[in-house]
């Protein structure tokens, strides 16, 4: 970039916070999609909605595309820049600006951890309900860029359901509040484009969210099954019961054999698992998992256990939530892919998954959502074997399309970004992704918003635009932003 185009940006948001030179891009060449990387111009990190309307404007007016980033932990090439572009990290807004507990909303700036939220309502009885597997580190601004999800999403609901109002710094660096903090805003309902739009339409810098009270109690059951069917068959039986239970996690063979790897549980080497969160009132929650419990018996069960105290829950979701990166220590690489089918075709699915995997020679791990039918399923292969890795996405792709012929989608909580924009056309036809393409151009006609995201170009549909969206790994890290 040219330097005096640099040294503009630096003196809006200090040359402390704006980063040119190459050791320092390398960081923000990807996110939790390594395979792909792209070198950008600049980073910049802003420290208000003031400073990131000022970049904005600068970057309109030199014509420059802008790719906003949170803290990176995305798995499908959100923030993946482009070639020169300004990266805008949010990384410095992490204020928790204020809580409103008596009408249940809090606001946030974009850089606020997720977890962080309900750390600092925790004394107050209250929390923030989406929980993505890498809340410790994801921030709320990723979480409305990407439609954020979590084990808890079942009964409670992903990020669009949790947010109430928005601060957004359009393209022409204009800022804007969409909605707030009351029940029903007049007027269209702008701010859920915004959620979910991972980064097109402009930059979220504040958002008011739902917050909720804690409930009373919450009880966990640990099922396991010969195989992934009769697992699935009990998802099913659960539900259609009328229980909603807080959160329904599936794991077959080898996800769990990656988790006792990380955490040295005594899970059993077993077909399948199901880690089963209810909660309500004491009676309610207690009465429920016993009737759960029941239910995953008669559909098979060759053992049902409850946690022994709130440590060895905790370890069991640990084990849940570490999960992706543990399978690094099961397999030298795999791909991490995410589509959704209907909850009533779990068991088939998971068998064509199974069939799909066997004709490509390679094994799948699979450690998913069960209670909304949104699947994980980990490629595992060897990076150092000539042609697997090729292998690997072709199997990936084959899986996504697998969940858009029995009625899904190809993405549940992960987003599209660069990563599967070429799968949109299975989904859409050219007159949905042109219509799409007139909001997007509404807020943002020059498209200097995170370009090459979402939305293919038509010469991209059913085409590779990147030679490789394959995840090498080098070493497992529990922590990792599964």
């Amino acid at each position: 970039m040219d330097p005096g185009l640099v040294a503009r940006f630096a003196a809006i948001v200090g040359a402390r916070n704006c980063l040119a030179e190459p050791p320092a891009l390398v960081t923000y060449e990807c996110d939790g999609l390594t395979s792909m990387r792209a070198r950008p111009g600049v980073v910049v990190l802003p420290a208000s909605t003031g400073e990131v309307a000022a970049v904005v404007r600068l970057a309109r007016e030199a014509g420059v595309a802008i790719v906003p980033r949170g803290a990176g932990t995305g798995l499908s090439g959100g923030a993946l820049p482009v070639a020169g572009c300004v990266v805008v990290g949010l990384a410095r807004m992490r204020r928790i600006l204020e809580a409103d507990l008596a009408n249940g909303w809090a606001r946030v700036e974009a850089g606020v951890a997720n977890l962080d939220v309900s750390k600092h309502l925790a004394a107050a009885g209250a929390y923030y309900a989406p929980d993505p597997s890498s809340q410790r580190v994801c921030t709320i601004g990723g979480n409305v860029a990407e439609n954020s999800g979590g084990a808890h999403c079942l009964k409670y609901g992903f990020t669009v359901n949790h947010v109430l109002g928005a601060r957004v710094v359009l393209a022409d660096g204009s800022v804007v509040d969409l909605g707030g903090p009351v029940a029903d805003p007049a007027g269209f309902d702008l701010l859920a484009a915004f959620v979910g739009s991972e980064g097109t339409l402009g930059i979220v810098t504040e958002v008011v969210l739902r917050v909720l009270r804690k409930p009373e109690a919450t009880r966990t059951l640990f099922a396991t099954f010969p195989s992934c069917a009769e697992a699935g068959e009990t998802v099913s039986a659960i539900i259609a019961s009328g229980i909603v239970p807080a959160a329904i996690e599936m794991m077959d063979t080898l996800a769990i054999a990656a988790a006792r790897a990380a955490t040295g549980l005594d899970w059993p080497e077993v077909g399948a698992a199901l880690l089963v969160d209810v909660d309500g009132t004491v009676g309610e929650a207690g009465h429920t998992a016993a009737r759960a419990g029941e239910i995953a018996r008669g559909s098979g069960a060759l053992e049902v256990r409850w946690p022994r105290d709130e440590a060895e829950r905790q370890l069991m979701w640990k084990g849940r939530k570490s999960a992706f990166a543990a399978v690094g220590r099961i397999s030298p690489s795999y791909l991490v892919q995410d589509g959704v089918i209907p909850r009533s075709e779990i068991a088939r699915a998971l068998g064509e998954v199974a069939r799909l995997a066997r004709e490509a020679g390679l094994r799948v791990a699979n450690v998913f959502h069960a209670g909304d039918g949104n699947l994980h399923p980990l490629v595992l292969y060897d990076a150092r074997v000539p042609g697997e890795e090729r292998k690997a996405e072709e199997l990936a792709g084959e899986i996504l399309r697998m969940c858009v012929r029995l009625g899904g989608s190809i993405t549940g909580e992960h987003g599209v970004g660069a990563d599967k924009v070429v799968y949109m056309g299975e989904m859409f036809s050219e007159d949905d992704l042109a219509t799409m393409d007139l909001v997007r151009s509404a807020f943002d006609p020059e498209r200097l918003f995170n370009p090459g995201k979402v939305l293919p170009a038509p010469r991209l549909c059913g085409e590779r635009p990147w030679p490789s969206r394959v995840r090498p790994v080098e070493a497992a890290d529990p922590a990792g932003p599964a």
